[in-house]
């Protein structure tokens, strides 16, 4: 894969995605479905997957694409793949709390080596650069030609005062048991593939999910976190998250700065 190339298309197509979602954020009431296991699905999961799929098959149509609202991509059996959440964190979305993300990622032999993350609604956009370095846009963002980047960096954590962050919407007693193990000088929450992100920017050391994630959901906030420098692991033996497992399902995870000391 050309990385030079790909990396703008992600941006391009990530920022159409969040104006598609974002007329309808902020038109009136929109219909929220539940798919078949529960999830909610909204008109603006649709159109934005419309817009990053066809965008995506037209510039690389020998690559496979996984995207969370095709149901028939999910048979698809690969370790070299474009994957895509075209709105991770619908629970915020329809609450109108802002904390939702476009996710678009490219894995190569099983290692996500290129993502986007936007947040239409904070006006955030965080991505991978064609060497591998994680970067954000700084705002407003043009289509044709990105703005000033700020280089991303984990932080030097002190392991006797540590930022956490954790999910807004999916928190529960086994996450805070485990947030427990550690000397925690503040915490913070926030919605969707964010998370990755506050991390990659220093402004939180760690990330424990402790619940079901699907690949979609952490490949391009991983790919943003690799490339800062922070690490994503398996929560039972601390091995890193590989990508194009059978049925695209995450064992829980921890997500952290480099110096963080797991637990």
């Amino acid at each position: 894969m050309d990385l030079a190339k790909l990396v703008p298309v992600m941006r391009r197509l990530a920022l159409d995605a969040g104006d598609a979602i974002m007329a309808v954020y902020d038109g009136p009431d929109f219909e929220v479905r539940a798919k078949g296991d529960a999830s909610p699905v909204t008109e603006a999961d649709e159109a934005a997957d419309a817009v990053i799929s066809a965008g995506l098959r037209a510039a690389f149509p020998g690559v496979p694409l996984i995207t969370e609202e095709q149901a028939e991509s999910h048979a698809l059996s690969a370790q070299t793949f474009l994957i895509v959440d075209p709105l991770d964190g619908t629970k915020e979305f329809v609450q109108r709390r802002g904390d939702f993300t476009v996710n678009i990622a490219y894995v190569e032999n099983g290692v996500p080596v290129s993502g986007v993350v936007y947040a239409p609604a904070k006006g955030r956009l965080f991505y991978t650069s064609a060497a591998g370095q994680s970067v954000e846009e700084v705002g407003p963002f043009a289509k044709d030609q990105p703005g000033p980047l700020k280089p991303l960096q984990v932080s030097r954590p002190d392991n006797g005062a540590l930022m956490v962050v954790a999910s807004k919407s999916h928190r529960d007693q086994a996450t805070d048991d485990y947030i427990s193990r550690y000397a925690v000088k503040d915490m913070t929450s926030a919605g969707s593939s964010l998370k990755f992100c506050l991390v990659a920017t220093g402004e939180a050391d760690l990330y424990p999910r402790l619940g079901r994630t699907m690949e979609w959901d952490t490949a391009a906030g991983d790919a943003v976190l690799r490339g800062a420098g922070g690490q994503v692991v398996r929560f039972d033996d601390h091995q890193p998250l590989a990508y194009g497992k059978a049925g695209w399902d995450n064992p829980f995870f921890i997500a952290f700065a480099k110096g963080v000391v797991l637990k």
